[in-house]
């Protein structure tokens, strides 16, 4: 059977002990391990590993023995229990013995967990698992997590409340993050929210979320947007520290002000502008942009873009001026500019 990913989450949530065989294929590894983790905890629960019912089996065994396969499926195990043979990373040269342990296959054998990376459509091993009627093929493609599968991962981690902001930044961030770093973020908001019974919050995201050197520069570019003139000195020298260049900031802060000026540009006004922006803004920073938005207004912002050419061209030039001093010059006259 040729099955989709929608039908994968079904099997997740609730097993079928008659289907002899399933597999999971694709070109993200990660995502490919997480559902077949998740799939093999369905079948034999939580203490299935600790009592044995969980059998792992590399493919390139196979070619040393051939009926290994289904000598794992056959074999009874010490506990009751549904058993599970994980057959990991897969290729064409194991179809044959996995042909065989299908075709052999009986109500009360393991179950059989295939894991594959890209496969063609003329694939040998896609075709079995396609064209079996007890077993059947999932391909995983690199598309970010749907709404149902975001509420099923917040339902795991035991978050049943959340807030209809916090989903949108749930749902920006998976756009944003490897599947793996997701999940984990996902535990992190569960270990935070531990023993608090408020629906999530976008707050709270923000709280967790992944910090990377951006955020630091954020700090600063947000100094220079709201005319704190004041904090920029510091933050520079904290960042120079850090190891961050003058045409790094020049960068940022280009990307940074262009964001604003497309907010503001939008036919709709600033706040249908912000729903547009990409990549996604969520969280605390989402009102903040708002707001330098429609407190700069397009005309200062134009002038801020051309401030901003002219210091990165001269950074970029034989100038011997000294590039962190060219660039908090140009960052306070843009704070300055706004105050106007």
């Amino acid at each position: 059977m040729k099955l989709s990913a929608r039908d994968l989450a079904r099997l997740i949530a609730t097993p079928d002990p008659k289907l002899a065989g399933l597999l999971i294929y694709g070109q993200d590894a990660m995502r490919v391990a997480l559902k077949r983790q998740e799939l093999v905890a369905a079948i034999i629960g939580p203490q299935g590993e600790g009592e044995m019912r969980l059998e792992r089996l590399p493919a390139a065994e196979l070619r040393r023995n051939p009926a290994l396969l289904l000598d794992a499926l056959k074999a009874q195990g010490f506990f009751p229990g549904p058993r599970v043979v994980l057959l990991e990373d897969a290729t064409d040269q194991a179809a044959d013995s996995v042909a065989t342990a299908l075709a052999d296959w009986q109500a009360g054998d393991a179950q059989l967990v295939t894991t594959a990376g890209a496969l063609k459509a003329t694939s040998k091993l896609r075709k079995l698992f396609e064209g079996a009627r007890a077993a059947g093929a999932v391909a995983l493609y690199d598309d970010p997590p749907t709404r149902e599968e975001i509420e099923a991962g917040l339902r795991k981690s035991g978050l049943e409340q959340v807030g209809p902001e916090a989903m949108r930044d749930l749902v920006a961030l998976s756009r944003m993050l490897d599947p793996g770093d997701f999940r984990q973020m996902l535990e992190k908001i569960a270990l935070y929210k531990y023993g608090d019974a408020t629906p999530l919050a976008p707050e709270d995201i923000a709280a967790v979320a992944p910090v990377s050197l951006e955020a630091a520069v954020d700090d600063l570019l947000d100094a220079v947007a709201e005319g704190q003139s004041a904090l920029i000195g510091p933050l520079l020298v904290r960042l120079q520290a850090q190891g961050v260049a003058a045409v790094t900031l020049a960068i940022m802060a280009m990307r940074h002000f262009r964001s604003l000026h497309a907010i503001s540009c939008d036919p709709g006004g600033p706040s249908a502008g912000i729903q547009k922006a990409r990549p996604p803004i969520f969280g605390p920073r989402r009102d903040k942009m708002l707001a330098q938005a429609q407190n700069w207004g397009l005309a200062r912002l134009e002038r801020a873009l051309a401030e901003l050419v002219a210091a990165d061209l001269t950074l970029r030039s034989a100038s011997n001026a000294p590039s962190m001093a060219v660039m908090e010059r140009a960052l306070i006259r843009l704070a300055m500019l706004v105050r106007r």
